[in-house]
């Protein structure tokens, strides 16, 4: 038993040992980066501002009039804007979907989708830093691992700062949908390697956490065994032996 738990004990802890350095090391990064600095709280600000109702002129029957299938209106600003948000009935492809407008409270004018120059101006009014603006780009599809695709089409705003911060601006509500920098970056992939999310797929594969959990099973009862042998037989053996040479020698 004693060759047997030493030979799979160490089989078992070189297939498993990557893992354990593994979660070691991501636990330590997530434990030691702060949370809220991770969620990107410091990068953006998050105005109140109270709307007026009587300086919406642009009345909610007239909007269902012109948009008769409007569905979840809500009153919201676009900076110093009131403007109104709903969706209506979209058919891409054949498949209907829904699509976000959004319309200038005052005029009825239709805001969304929303340009480059508008981007730029809602990510530098949202920004609580002052660097300058690296890159702008428009996503359509294929969304980075960080930005549901529930959010296309969205503006990505890159700003000149060494945490490389982004953010992405939704180009049919003009609201900030999501926000990101190197460390939060890093940290994904730290917390989808700590849970051994090692494919593509939403969800993580109850497979590999069943062969690994087991193995960890395997390796921590022939640990136990070799503990057995090793440490709590052998002290016993000594304590036999020394016993008996007190005897011989007439001590005992």
């Amino acid at each position: 038993m004693h060759k047997a738990a030493r030979t799979l004990h160490k089989w078992l802890m070189l297939f498993l040992g990557l893992q354990f350095v593994i979660w070691s090391i991501t636990g330590t990064y997530m434990v030691f980066m702060h949370i809220d600095y991770i969620h990107g709280d410091s990068l953006i600000s998050n105005p109140q501002t109270k709307i007026n109702p009587d300086k919406l002129q642009y009345s909610l029957a007239k909007l269902l009039q012109t948009y008769p299938e409007a569905e979840q209106i809500s009153v919201g600003k676009l900076m110093q804007q009131d403007v109104y948000r709903f969706s209506i009935p979209a058919i891409n492809t054949t498949i209907i979907t829904t699509q976000q407008v959004m319309l200038n409270a005052q005029t009825g004018e239709r805001l969304s989708p929303l340009n480059q120059t508008a981007a730029i101006a809602l990510a530098q009014y949202y920004y609580l830093g002052n660097e300058a603006i690296t890159k702008v780009s428009l996503l359509n599809d294929n969304p980075p691992f960080e930005l549901s695709a529930r959010h296309l089409p969205a503006w990505r705003i890159n700003f000149d700062h060494f945490s490389a911060p982004s953010l992405y601006i939704s180009a049919d509500s003009g609201l900030v949908v999501g926000k990101r920098h190197a460390f939060w970056r890093l940290f994904d992939w730290m917390f989808r390697f700590h849970v051994m999310d090692y494919g593509d797929a939403e969800e993580i594969d109850n497979q590999l956490l069943f062969w690994i959990a087991l193995f960890s099973t395997l390796a921590t009862v022939s640990g136990l065994i070799l503990v057995y042998f090793r440490v709590l037989r052998r002290t016993k053996n000594k304590r036999k032996s020394m016993l008996s040479k007190r005897k011989h020698s007439g001590i005992a």
